[in-house]
Formats: C-alpha cells, sequence, structure tokens
C-alpha cells in the first residue's frame, strides 16, 4: 500500500488500525494515487520475481503474460538492467502496448502462435530466464536452458533432476521497503504504471468485467 502523507479531517484514518509487518509507503509527489493502488501488489510480484531470476544483464529473459499488470512493469526493470527480453503477446494493439513500456529493445512473440518456433528463433540455446505470468509452464520450461531459472506466480514450477534448473513460486513481500523503491522509480519517470482504465466505486462490477475481458495493464477503482 503506498499512501498519502497526510489525510484530511473527517477521513477517519486515526481510528485505522494497521499491522506493524504491513507494507505501507509514503506516496511521492507527482505519483498519483490511482497509480499507486495499481502498483504495490502487481509491482510487487514483479520485483520479487525478477529477483528470483538472478542477474538480469546479458542474459535473455522471457516474460510471458506481459501485456498483464505485472507483466507489463516487469518489463521495464527487466529491460533496464540490460537482460534481452522476449515477452508475449498478441500481435496488433497488445504487441504495441507491450514495445512502448520502455525505449529499450523489446522483442515481442505472438503466444496465439506456435510459442517454441518463436522463441527457437531467437535464442537456439533456450532462454536463461523465464517469468511466468500466463501460459503453459511446462513448456516454456522445457525453453529454459540447463542451468538457467524459471518463477511463476501462479504455481510451483516443475523439472527434471538432470536439468539443473533454478525453480521457484513467486510469494511476494509487500514491505515497505519495495514500496518505497517502486514508487521513487515511478516519480523518477523510470516506471510507468500502465492504468487502462478508471472506475468509479458505484461501477465496480463494470470494472470486473473488464479486467476479466483481459483489458491491458492495470484497471483501477475510485474509491472516493
Amino acid at each position: 500500500m503506498v499512501t498519502k502523507a497526510h489525510l484530511g479531517t473527517g477521513s477517519m484514518a486515526q481510528y485505522v488500525a494497521v499491522p506493524a509487518a504491513a507494507g505501507i509507503a509514503h506516496l511521492p509527489h507527482g505519483v498519483l494515487v490511482r497509480d499507486a493502488g495499481a502498483l504495490g501488489p502487481a509491482g510487487t510480484v514483479a520485483f520479487d520475481g525478477l529477483a528470483l531470476l538472478g542477474p538480469l544483464e546479458g542474459s535473455t529473459v522471457l516474460i510471458s503474460g506481459a501485456t498483464g499488470g505485472v507483466g507489463a512493469i516487469a518489463v521495464q526493470p527487466a529491460a533496464a538492467r540490460g537482460a534481452r527480453v522476449i515477452a508475449t503477446a498478441k500481435s496488433g494493439s497488445e504487441s504495441g502496448f507491450v514495445s512502448a513500456l520502455t525505449d529499450a529493445e523489446v522483442t515481442v512473440i505472438d503466444y496465439t502462435q506456435d510459442v517454441t518456433a518463436q522463441v527457437r528463433t531467437i535464442a537456439p540455446d533456450g532462454v536463461d530466464a523465464v517469468l511466468h505470468l500466463a501460459g503453459d509452464l511446462a513448456e516454456l520450461t522445457t525453453l529454459t536452458r540447463d542451468g538457467g531459472a524459471v518463477a511463476s506466480a501462479l504455481t510451483v514450477p516443475e523439472a527434471s533432476e538432470d536439468r539443473k534448473l533454478q525453480t521457484a513460486m513467486i510469494r511476494s513481500d509487500p514491505t515497505a521497503d519495495t514500496l518505497s523503491a517502486l514508487a521513487g522509480q515511478v516519480a523518477s519517470d523510470a516506471l510507468k504504471v500502465s492504468v487502462s482504465a478508471e472506475f468509479d466505486l458505484e461501477h465496480a462490477p463494470e470494472a470486473f468485467a473488464a479486467f476479466g475481458a483481459g483489458t491491458l495493464g492495470k484497471i483501477a477503482v475510485a474509491v472516493a
């Protein structure tokens, strides 16, 4: 949770009890409340997921599910840290959305086509790491070189012992330090939060419907 430093009179914030272990950070100047709300959960999963993949500079990283809230954030720091990023997105508007996330070069492949063939064309010996946010995890694991890393936000990756893969399920921890670092990157324009639609609270059902339809990036619901 990224919050404003001050709340107005009548907000009843003085009656809110927050666990000591809760991840809370101040909202930096210039960062929209809408973006901060969308940043916390998605940004933390992206942040912790990339950390599980090890050093990224010079490596080839496959991000499967790059059009979602987590993937749209993960593509940016992965590319900024010097990784060769391969991202999955349907051709057309989805592909354009991913390409526009960063000024760094990102290779977008169409997940509705033969993913294995497309990846093998780009990385014949396999990718160094996979961030699994969508798609067939078993297929993505076979595309990872021996000794590489696979991190999934959806399930526990499995691989035979002879592959010597580093595998892990992402268990995000929205600490104050993580949230502050993410919010600081947004404030400095080093990170973009892609909010494609914003709904008033009374229109929350429409927001959920839009989310279920596969909206690009994040959807925000304004509580007040």
